[in-house]
């Protein structure tokens, strides 16, 4: 192996590569969320609003399953292989076949979806056949929409390839571009589902067109001759086929609440809105943190098993674990205590009423409860891919598909829409402890105690941190403009929140806090 692939595939140049990913991440979750409350704003959780969630969710299914879950399971461990023993040129030749195979797939899926959409609006959403405006909207919006599996799939495969050769940069940095299209054509177009129809497609344009120059430099050079053989592709296949089943059963954990949401005469009207609003904020300290830490350490850990170096690999594991946990344990806290806070802040106002804060924020405190799991399964998972394994996550997942729909069909009668999001939290926690367990077990231990320890530490911590946020959130501003006194009421406690985190972990020597000062050039 090369000094300078060493040096990526160590804790700071995971790091630092994770700090590329989390950069990009950022932005594009600041984008998204001016995207969402654009949305909110325009839509509120009624009609368009749960129109665009519903048609939307059923491409990104497909975008999971043809294209970044299994890229990440399948294509980056054995491509990683052709890397490390120095076989470029076979990279590059199963590179192109990979890309035609991915074509005639995605192609397939597209025309088929495009076909079947009127069935699959009521399968996800059974709900919205009661109401005959809301479900031809939906199928309308879902064929507009649908070709965006083609574009996601074709990015994700992209992606796969940059992330085998250690290049983070511009793929982290596509989804801005998804955001600011629909932003600019949601606004262009106002009212109606035009404008988000395109500027879905515009952003699946752009997010592919980003990153061709860069595989061109890099070496790649597409043809396209009908070719759809290559040694590795058995390998790919075996490992991609429980990988989609395991990407099919996460997502089918998100259409259970979809589908249990849409029956408004159960859990209220706005219900699939209030859960994509609720679950988008969640997604804003996994996205920012996890899905960056994961994307970086699974190429790492990869070469570390492909090489037989167990005890590096396990190391690695162990720091992405416990660098998930110092973030998304006090995130957990934070969104609990500030629910309310952060979504009457970023949503309210024009049809997203006091109402559809109420539902949104229910949501979004129960959700919060598991975020902790979410983002360690990410890492767990990445463990699985290394050592070729996706079958077991494939079989937890499964288990916990079971739970979610057990316990939304028990919770949501006395909690309602904030029991969908219960069930989720319970059913991703049970997930957690049995990926855990079962690796620990595979990999012959990597440290329970020591990690147990420090998540108390960092419990301690946030629960202090979550005192002084509730406190902090009591104080609100007295100035004239709406705009700056929201701004105040949601920063304040946020900012008094992370400061006392920061001060607890210091005091408790949660090494993890020196990284984080080092980024604002504070000295540790």
């Amino acid at each position: 192996m090369s000094i300078d692939k060493n040096i990526k595939d160590s804790k700071p140049g995971i790091a630092r590569s994770a700090g590329v990913i989390a950069a990009a991440t950022l932005a594009s979750r600041v984008l998204g969320f001016v995207r969402d409350i654009i949305i909110a704003q325009l839509f509120g959780v009624y009609l368009y609003a749960q129109a665009f969630v519903i048609a939307f969710k059923i491409p990104n299914l497909f975008r999971d399953l043809a294209g970044e879950g299994a890229a990440n399971a399948a294509f980056v461990p054995v491509m990683s292989e052709y890397l490390v023993r120095g076989r470029k040129d076979e990279f590059w030749e199963l590179a192109n076949v990979l890309m035609n195979v991915l074509l005639v797939v995605l192609s397939a899926i597209t025309i088929a979806g495009i076909a079947a959409s009127p069935c699959l609006v009521r399968l996800i959403a059974p709900g919205f056949t009661a109401d005959p405006a809301k479900l031809a909207a939906t199928v309308t919006l879902n064929r507009l929409v649908f070709p965006y599996i083609l574009l996601i799939g074709l990015t994700a495969y992209s992606t796969a390839l940059l992330n085998s050769l250690r290049h983070f940069t511009l793929p982290a940095f596509g989804p801005c571009l998804l955001n600011v299209s629909i932003i600019v054509c949601a606004i262009a177009w106002g009212e109606g589902i035009k404008g988000l129809a395109s500027g879905v497609l515009i952003g699946g344009v752009l997010q592919l067109g980003v990153q061709l120059p860069m595989l061109y430099k890099k070496g790649f050079r597409f043809r396209f001759a009908g070719r759809f053989g290559h040694p590795a592709i058995r390998r790919i296949g075996a490992l991609m086929a429980p990988r989609l089943f395991s990407s099919a059963i996460y997502q089918l954990n998100n259409f259970a609440d979809s589908i249990f949401g849409s029956l408004s005469w159960i859990v209220g009207d706005g219900g699939v809105a209030a859960l994509y609003f609720a679950y988008r904020l969640i997604q804003f300290p996994l996205g920012v943190f996890g899905n960056s830490l994961s994307q970086a350490i699974l190429p790492a850990l990869s070469s570390r098993a492909a090489e037989g170096e167990l005890l590096q690999m396990k190391e690695t594991l162990f720091f992405g674990l416990r660098s998930v946990l110092f973030v998304m344990i006090p995130a957990s806290f934070g969104f609990m205590v500030l629910s309310r806070t952060i979504t009457s802040s970023l949503f309210e106002g024009g049809r997203f009423n006091s109402y559809s804060t109420g539902i949104t924020s229910g949501a979004l405190f129960f959700y919060s409860i598991g975020l902790f799991a979410y983002g360690a399964n990410r890492i767990l998972q990445c463990g699985y891919f290394a050592i070729k394994d996706t079958v077991t996550p494939a079989r937890v997942a499964a288990a916990a598909l079971v739970l979610n729909v057990c316990l939304n069909a028990i919770f949501m009668f006395p909690l309602k829409l904030s029991g969908l999001a219960l069930a989720t939290s319970v059913s991703g926690i049970s997930s957690f402890m049995m990926m855990f367990m079962i690796l620990r077990r595979k990999l012959g231990g990597f440290g329970v105690r020591g990690l147990l320890e420090f998540s108390a530490r960092v419990l301690c911590a946030s629960i202090v941190m979550a005192e002084v946020c509730y406190i902090a959130s009591s104080y609100h501003s007295a100035l004239q403009s709406r705009l700056l006194s929201r701004i105040f009421d949601l920063a304040f406690p946020i900012v008094s929140g992370i400061a006392a985190y920061v001060a607890m972990c210091r005091m408790l020597r949660i090494e993890q806090v020196n990284g984080f000062l080092k980024i604002f050039r504070i000295r540790p």
